[in-house]
């Protein structure tokens, strides 16, 4: 099994359709047509059934019923099942902690078990090792990309993908900027981990790219008492909670942010952020924006709803798309950034799922476009830009 370190290649193999093979017995020119009909009816009874996949979904430490980034993962594996007349199988399994060597050997402790695993989070970066070890079985890891000894590593049975977060708070930025009533907006994050810094970099930038050439004035309010440190131990500024899994302190931050002026707030911090959702309710006159998936559900406040739009990162459909390569045999391992190029990243654009205007629309389908062909680059925390100078600006 080939384990090399190497800078994460950019794109996506995508996976081709599933297509099923059916073998029959062949006919002599000898035989009577209804000799050739019974060879035929039974050679079609005797084919052997599709053999199905044992799955595994390990999530770590919310579980696959969090509304958010694991349910919508496990929605493509159910999506991959239903496809094939649900011969295969799923089985979820949670790691609580949040540990990352807690997260590793949780899928040590199962591998023997199951054909496919699908790890989702940070947490489980530490399962390289484990897929060398288990050339037999495959993996995908979404949102991070296997390490050991500190650096990323590529394996051959590991789909490992991670997303532009940043174009999806970017299109939040814009939103935000666009919908305000006061003139203040603001995203909270969990921790400062490379995604969450990506999604709260993005978003800045959308709004600043909006205050540039859309006519706004929206301000961006950080409380620095919040901010993140970032795994370089770099201060990226931000609202940070500390926790994916908090709703007292992501409830604490939002009110905060609430009583600084902020109407609409970006939320990017797991179950930390239902506190912010919570705050957003009880104050009855703020918009959140939902990450990761469609979040309208929700936003239910009453007869209200508190959810502006969703920034969207497509995770089921590519955790569906690799499954597919992985019967049809095109499954190739290695570590990929998913961008607006493929349709993994965007925005929630559905009349009834979001309550933008009709000008903050037009301009998110305007510079859609333009973020999809690399004309703008938002910042994210490792690509050399910055949310004040990135392409496109």
């Amino acid at each position: 099994m080939k384990l090399s370190k190497k800078i994460p290649a950019l794109g996506l193999t995508l996976a081709m359709a599933l297509s099923l093979a059916a073998c029959g017995g062949n006919a002599t020119e000898s035989k009577a047509p209804e000799e050739s009909k019974a060879a035929e009816s039974t050679a079609v009874s005797e084919a052997p059934k599709a053999e199905g996949l044992k799955i595994a979904i390990c999530t770590s430490p919310n579980t696959v019923d969090d509304g958010s980034f694991n349910e919508d993962n496990y929605d493509g594996i159910l999506a991959f099942i239903a496809s094939r007349d649900n011969i295969d199988t799923v089985t979820p399994v949670q790691e609580p902690t949040g540990d990352p060597a807690a997260a590793a050997q949780t899928v040590s402790d199962i591998v023997a078990d199951y054909d496919i695993l699908v790890c989702t989070g940070f947490q489980f970066a530490g399962i390289a090792t484990i897929a060398q070890d288990n050339p037999d079985k495959s993996f995908i890891l979404v949102d991070s990309f296997p390490s050991a000894d500190g650096a990323d590593v590529e394996v051959e049975n590991v789909y490992a993908m991670q997303f532009a977060e940043q174009e999806g708070g970017f299109f939040a930025g814009i939103s935000a900027a666009m919908e305000t009533q006061t003139g203040k907006v603001a995203v909270v994050n969990g921790v400062a981990y490379p995604s969450n810094v990506n999604y709260q970099f993005g978003f800045e930038s959308g709004v600043n790219y909006a205050n540039k050439n859309l006519g706004t004035k929206a301000e961006i309010v950080e409380i620095a008492s919040y901010a993140g440190t970032d795994v370089t131990n770099a201060n990226v500024g931000g609202n940070y909670t500390g926790n994916f899994g908090d709703e007292a302190m992501g409830k604490v931050v939002g009110q905060a942010l609430i009583q600084q002026g902020c109407d609409i707030i970006f939320v990017a911090a797991g179950a930390s952020g239902n506190g912010v959702f919570t705050a957003a309710k009880e104050a009855g006159n703020v918009k959140v924006i939902g990450c990761d998936v469609d979040q309208y559900d929700d936003g239910a406040n009453g007869s209200d709803n508190i959810i502006l739009t969703s920034a969207l990162k497509n995770m089921a459909v590519n955790v569906e798309r690799q499954l597919n390569a992985i019967v049809d045999g095109t499954f190739k391992g290695g570590n990929y950034t998913l961008h607006a190029d493929t349709d993994s990243t965007g925005y929630v654009s559905e009349a009834g799922r979001q309550q933008l205007s009709e000008d903050t629309l037009k301009a998110l389908a305007d510079v859609y476009p333009l973020v999809k062909d690399g004309t703008i680059v938002p910042a994210s925390n490792f690509n050399g830009n910055t949310p004040e100078e990135f392409p496109g600006l």
